[in-house]
């Protein structure tokens, strides 16, 4: 059944050699009790090692049922362990945080035996061992010769074919001794038992068969066996550890070590608890970003001005790739403007602006179409009519309220009423104050107050009027230029049918939840006025005489230039020239006022359909989204400060690593027992390894609970503070996914802390492992 052919061992120290075994050759039976004796340094238990698996021979072969180890593998070795060899050690080597059920069904559960059957075989071979009313005790709270029994327990769990004991009953007493040579002597009925010992007494009152070593060689054999049978059916099963198994191991020996083990993840934690409190902030800030962006920006206008920045096309230099960074060359390399970025003209056709009207309405509070018009205004005050400096105005056109089924306008929803009424016809102005009530002092001279008083009540601006003239009206021909009327003919235009009135009905000022006003302080009127004055200027006589002149009609010493060379001369174009006789129907700039954050997303993603049509993107129509150009400006700043608070608390996260892998380490050093254990039932050096990983998948896991935890209940004390210094609550927010993102980079970091001590544990040496106290 197992032949040893000319075994030969020897373990050299330094330059010194010492040779163990020396052609060492023997044959077993099936089922007999073998004892070896001899004096210490024969070889004992050297060969009792290589019988096992446990040490392998330099020369020579081990033959199992007929088949050669020879060629055995390192898997194939922790096979054999597994399925052929049970073990019995004189100081038992049970696993002291398990108990004796799971120390008796560790072997099985490296063979993969089901839960069912493995628990089955482990409460049957306890009771043949005579254990089964201790079943739930751990080693420690056995005698020694309960231990010894279990030991012989999980020898047999598995069912080998070959029992090895070292010195079963060396640290037994003698009545215990006999009683565990009895079981032994039973075991060998059926079963090849080799058993080494010092006491010859013992080997000739229960052995079978007695063989003598010295110095490496069989000396004296009392029943020698020359033709071992052969079973050419002997395969071997490998031998696994799952995960969980391993994490079972290494909780119970974690639970021998609670306190050291809660430090030691409470440790690791500060570096989660410090990037879980960062995190939560930023998420905080974040949705107060977002928060503010629907809530103050999402009304602010989607601007699209006649001439935009593209800062995303840019024109290369034909020798921009051969440009090096940080040249060496003592040269200056021009770099137009328009090479990173370049103006882009915002063709505004009659088609485009039609698009833009038929956008949804329900979206919209309002929309804007600003253009250059200077149109002629004239005012009273104490009876005296004049012209109105409208550059001083600070005018700006509110959008018209959409007509949508209901609900307020742009103005109605950012700015409060404080006095008089909202605009409700086209001929409606109001006046915009700042937070403070104030309004420039130029404004008010314009519009005849006096600037120097102290204060002037809003009652004296309600129902303020001013005239708006026609061209035909305020323009009159003489010889072949165009005038400005006489001023005594401006109170016949004041009070003439065709004067346009139109009055400040209300005073406005930007509410508190708008954060960026759009109209600023100053007077403010319809676009549709805008229209109705244009209408009538296209018509008019100045304008078309100044169509068929390349001059200014009013005064013929400006001559108009080209719009290509506008940039490098003085002048205007007479595209210029006619949007200030009001005869220009494209506006100069578009706002889209959105309902709401939603809203705004849908009018974005209709604007951009109009640029699909379009390859070529000079034909484009871009648009600022100043809202978001804010919000993304706020969330980068705070994710650059983010990621500098983070980096400094991972610092924490890197020493804990470092600490990870000397508890680690330690742990391998207080387990190394258990290691020679795990290798002598048949756990592969992988599965070593596993061990540990589990006990550092634990502790990070524990450590990234226990992190998270606090942090979590940090908040609650951020929040508080925060709330009084900033009067915004609920800043700290933990984002459950980073919460999940933290715990997980927990159990990596821990894991790549123990991975060098778990791998130093797979490669001991398990002879060596087993020696140690």
């Amino acid at each position: 059944m197992l032949k040893l052919m000319n075994i030969s061992k020897s373990y050299t120290t330094g330059t010194f050699t010492q040779k163990a075994l020396d052609g060492l050759s023997l044959n077993f039976r099936k089922n007999e009790f073998v004892a070896i004796l001899g004096p210490s340094g024969s070889g004992k238990t050297t060969c009792l090692n290589i019988v096992g698996g446990l040490d392998r021979y330099d020369s020579g072969d081990l033959v199992i049922n007929g088949k050669s180890t020879s060629s055995f593998k390192e898997s194939d070795w922790d096979a054999y362990r597994n399925n052929s060899v049970g073990f019995i050690f004189q100081s038992y080597n049970l696993i002291s945080h398990l108990n004796i059920v799971d120390n008796v069904e560790i072997g099985m559960t490296l063979s993969g035996v089901s839960f069912s059957e493995k628990h089955k075989k482990a409460l049957a071979v306890l009771k043949k061992v005579g254990l089964e009313e201790h079943i739930h005790k751990k080693p420690n709270q056995l005698s020694g010769g309960q231990m010894q029994r279990v030991a012989i327990a999980r020898a047999l769990a598995n069912d080998p074919d070959i029992i090895m004991a070292d010195e079963p009953t060396g640290a037994l007493d003698s009545q215990t001794s006999v009683q565990i040579m009895e079981l032994i002597k039973e075991i060998a009925k059926d079963k090849l038992v080799i058993m080494v010992t010092h006491n010859a007494n013992l080997a000739s009152t229960y052995a079978d068969r007695t063989v003598k070593f010295l110095d490496g060689k069989v000396i004296e054999d009392s029943n020698p066996f020359e033709t071992p049978e052969t079973d050419t059916t002997y395969k071997l099963k490998k031998t696994s550890m799952n995960f969980f198994t391993a994490l079972k191991l290494s909780f119970k020996n974690i639970l021998t070590k609670k306190w050291r083990t809660s430090l030691t993840a409470f440790a690791s934690s500060i570096g989660i608890i410090g990037i879980g409190i960062v995190l939560a902030l930023s998420n905080g800030f974040d949705k107060q970003i977002e928060s503010f962006e629907k809530d103050a920006l999402a009304g602010n206008p989607v601007s699209i001005n006649s001439v935009a920045q593209n800062m995303g096309n840019f024109t290369l230099r034909d020798n921009e790739e051969e440009l090096q960074k940080y040249p060496d060359t003592m040269e200056v390399y021009p770099l137009k403007p328009e090479d990173n970025s370049r103006r882009h003209t915002n063709n505004f056709t009659d088609e485009y602006i039609k698009y833009i009207e038929n956008i949804d309405t329900s979206l919209l509070t309002g929309i804007s179409f600003l253009r250059t018009v200077q149109m002629p205004v004239l005012n009273k005050n104490n009876g005296k009519i004049s012209i109105v400096n409208t550059k001083l105005l600070n005018l700006s056109a509110y959008p018209h309220k959409m007509d949508n089924g209901g609900g307020d306008g742009y103005i109605e929803q950012s700015y409060d009423l404080l006095a008089g009424n909202y605009p409700e016809s086209i001929y409606d102005m109001v006046l915009i104050v700042d937070q403070q009530n104030r309004l420039n002092t130029v404004i008010l001279e314009a519009l005849g107050f006096d600037y120097e008083a102290e204060k002037i009540a809003f009652d004296d601006f309600i129902g303020y009027e001013m005239k708006i003239i026609y061209n035909n009206d305020y323009y009159v021909k003489a010889d072949d230029e165009y005038k400005v009327v006489n001023e005594n003919v401006f109170e016949d235009l004041y009070n003439g049918q065709n004067a346009i009135t139109v009055k400040i009905t209300g005073i406005i000022r930007a509410s508190e939840n708008t954060k960026m006003p759009v109209l600023n302080p100053g007077l403010s009127y319809s676009d549709e006025l805008s229209s109705l004055f244009i209408e009538d200027a296209m018509n008019s006589d100045i304008v078309k005489a100044q169509m068929k002149v390349n001059y200014n009609i009013t005064n013929k010493s400006e001559i108009f230039v080209e719009a290509s060379d506008i940039a490098g001369r003085n002048g205007i174009t007479k595209d210029d020239r006619l949007q200030q006789l009001g005869a220009s129907e494209i506006p100069s700039s578009i706002a889209i006022y959105p309902k709401n954050f939603d809203a705004k997303e849908s009018i974005l993603k209709y604007l951009d359909e109009w640029n699909e049509q379009y390859e070529n993107e000079d034909d484009h129509i871009l648009y600022t989204d100043m809202a978001a150009v804010i919000a993304n400006l706020s969330g980068n700043i705070l994710g650059a400060i983010t990621t500098v608070l983070v980096a400094f608390a991972a610092v924490s996260l890197i020493v804990s690593m470092i600490m990870i892998g000397i508890i680690i380490y330690i742990s391998v050093l207080e387990r190394t027992k258990e290691i020679g254990v795990l290798r002598a039932l048949g756990a592969r050096k992988k599965d070593v390894t596993r061990v540990f990983n589990a006990e550092t998948f634990i502790i990070g896991t524990f450590s990234g609970l226990i992190g998270i935890g606090i942090a979590y209940l940090l908040t609650i004390p951020v929040n508080v503070i925060l709330n009084k210094l900033t009067d915004i609550s609920g800043i700290a927010q933990l984002n459950p996914l980073h919460a999940f993102l933290l715990t997980a980079i927990s159990v990596i970091l821990t894991i790549a802390g123990g991975f060098i001590p778990a791998k130093m544990a797979a490669k001991k040496d398990p002879v060596v492992a087993l020696r140690t106290e």
